[in-house]
């Protein structure tokens, strides 16, 4: 950590670092943070463990920028960052570092989120604002995982379904309800709104069924992708055509059978 903290600080001195370092904030620099955190991610999806290295190298150089920019605006330093986190894991594991007993991951988690409940309380107070039960779920988050941890905040105080039949037959009424607004040539607003509602719920089943919903869209892009590229690959082969000189009949063939070969795959694995 000494070596990475002293490149970075040279990085940034003002008279021989270098100019484009100098020239970030926190603002310009915020991107690329959440870049590297999603290529961690993907490095994990691939299971890439070399790659995944690299990545997290990448994602912890930015921790170190961020905080370099910290203490040259002197709010807080590196040291206090990790300080903090150390102070947070401490609290959050009254099981470990008390003698408070849980028994199991659940009541673990259950644990935690009181925890966090406390602390945004805490937080509220001293800054005199009025809490919701929604308090604290960052807009930052992309919409899936945001619809996610809204849901659970809602569950933690009663409001949700036990099972998740309702939430299908929700599922359902919101298609249903976007249907109604297509026949009826709405403005685009109507339309949005509607799918949002659609969104939302599958994200809300998702969770009834412990299914990461970024997680799955993940491997459903992955999929297309893979299937997209066979249709290429058959339509080469027999046709000698790429995908925009074949007509819709064409592709759609290919895809169906491109779908085939991955169903007869899991049947044979299975």
């Amino acid at each position: 950590m000494k070596n990475l903290l002293e490149i970075v600080s040279r990085l940034r001195d003002p008279k021989n670092g270098c100019p484009w370092d100098i020239e970030q904030t926190f603002e310009t620099i915020a991107p690329f943070t959440i870049e590297e955190a999603y290529e961690v991610h993907e490095a994990i999806s691939n299971n890439n463990y070399d790659n995944l290295k690299d990545e997290l190298g990448d994602l912890l150089l930015q921790i170190v920028f961020h905080s370099k920019i910290a203490e040259e605006l002197q709010l807080f330093c590196f040291d206090e960052v990790v300080e903090s986190i150390c102070e947070k894991m401490v609290e959050r594991h009254p099981h470990v570092f008390g003698h408070k007993k849980i028994e199991t991951a659940d009541e673990q988690l259950a644990s935690w989120e009181d925890i966090k409940a406390k602390e945004r309380e805490i937080k509220s107070e001293n800054q005199s604002e009025s809490l919701s039960a929604l308090s604290g779920v960052s807009v930052a988050y992309p919409a899936l995982v945001r619809a996610e941890k809204l849901q659970k905040r809602a569950a933690r105080v009663g409001f949700d379904w036990k099972e998740p039949e309702p939430v299908l037959n929700k599922l359902d009424e919101e298609v249903s309800e976007l249907k109604e607004v297509l026949n009826e040539n709405c403005e685009k607003f109507r339309l949005e709104e509607e799918l949002g509602d659609i969104l939302f719920t599958c994200v809300n089943l998702a969770r009834h069924i412990n299914i990461d919903p970024e997680t799955a869209l993940h491997k459903a892009n992955r999929k297309f992708i893979q299937r997209f590229q066979h249709v290429e690959t058959l339509l080469k082969k027999e046709m000698n055509k790429k995908p925009e000189n074949a007509d819709f009949t064409e592709l759609e063939e290919r895809w169906k059978r491109a779908k085939k070969i991955k169903i007869a795959q899991w049947n044979n694995i299975g």
